[in-house]
Order: C-alpha cells, then sequence, then structure tokens
C-alpha cells in the first residue's frame, strides 16, 4: 500500500496543484484496501468539505486515474476506482467481488488474440471477477438452506 505522502508525490511530481481536497483523497485512498465508488468518494469528501460538488470529486477521481494513481475498473453496478497496484510491468487482475482483493494474472491474454490486420490495438483492459477463497468460505451453501 502507498502512504499519502507517495501519492501526494505522485500528483505533485506530475505538475498536480496539491490541494487539501487532494491530500484528503489520497489519504482515503491509502487507508482503503478495495475499491471505491465515486458516490463513496462524494459522501466522504462532503463530511469534511460542505458545499463539495459531485463533479469535483468524479474530475479529481479522472485526474488521478490519468496520472496513474488511481485504476479504475468497471463493476456491473458502475465505475469504481482504487490506489493503482504497485506493479511496474504490465499486468491484470482478478477481483473479489465481495471483499475487493486482487491478485495479478502474470501474463497478458492480448498476447493470445488474434488482432485482425485492419484493427490496431491501442489500449486494453482485463479483468477477472470471482470470489477469493477466504470469502467463497464465508458463503452457506445453498444446499444447507432448507
Amino acid at each position: 500500500m502507498q502512504t499519502v505522502e507517495e501519492i501526494v508525490g505522485v500528483m505533485s511530481s506530475q505538475g498536480l496543484r496539491v490541494t487539501d481536497q487532494r491530500r484528503t483523497l489520497a489519504g482515503l485512498f491509502a487507508d482503503t484496501p478495495g475499491y471505491l465508488s465515486p458516490k463513496d468518494v462524494y459522501d466522504y469528501m462532503g463530511r469534511t468539505y460542505s458545499g463539495l460538488s459531485f463533479d469535483t470529486v468524479y474530475r479529481n477521481l479522472r485526474v488521478m486515474e490519468e496520472l496513474g494513481v488511481l485504476e479504475q475498473v468497471v463493476f456491473e453496478d458502475g465505475v469504481k476506482f482504487k490506489l493503482h497496484c504497485r506493479e511496474t510491468h504490465h499486468h491484470h487482475h482478478m477481483i473479489c467481488l465481495q471483499c475487493g482483493r486482487t491478485h495479478p494474472i502474470t501474463f497478458c491474454p492480448m498476447e493470445q488474440t488474434k488482432v485482425p490486420g485492419d484493427f490496431t490495438v491501442v489500449k486494453h483492459k482485463f479483468e477477472v471477477f470471482g470470489y477469493c477463497s477466504s470469502c467463497s468460505q464465508e458463503e452457506p451453501s445453498a444446499e444447507g438452506k432448507a
């Protein structure tokens, strides 16, 4: 996990002005191991910064994602963000739908994808969703219910 100072350092090194709100955002993501929806972030920030608009929160999330501080993933219930993992090489993730824990996929499936000659890939994402061993053990089996 990255510290607030490490996150702030990345933002400032990329030319982003570090405001109190952005420092608070950095603290929120440094303390949160899983994914947060923009609404989660807005609700949290609204407790400290009255009058803060949802658009401002969302714009900051997008800027932080563009700088590589945050990762964005599209879940069935919408877009969520989490602190960018420390992996330096290109990789993808398996994501637990219950706790949000991620596990790296150590190879890139694009290498095995046949891309038509008239198509140029400029970027890609690949996520696998399921349940980690801890969360799947917490679920009572449907057979055991009467």
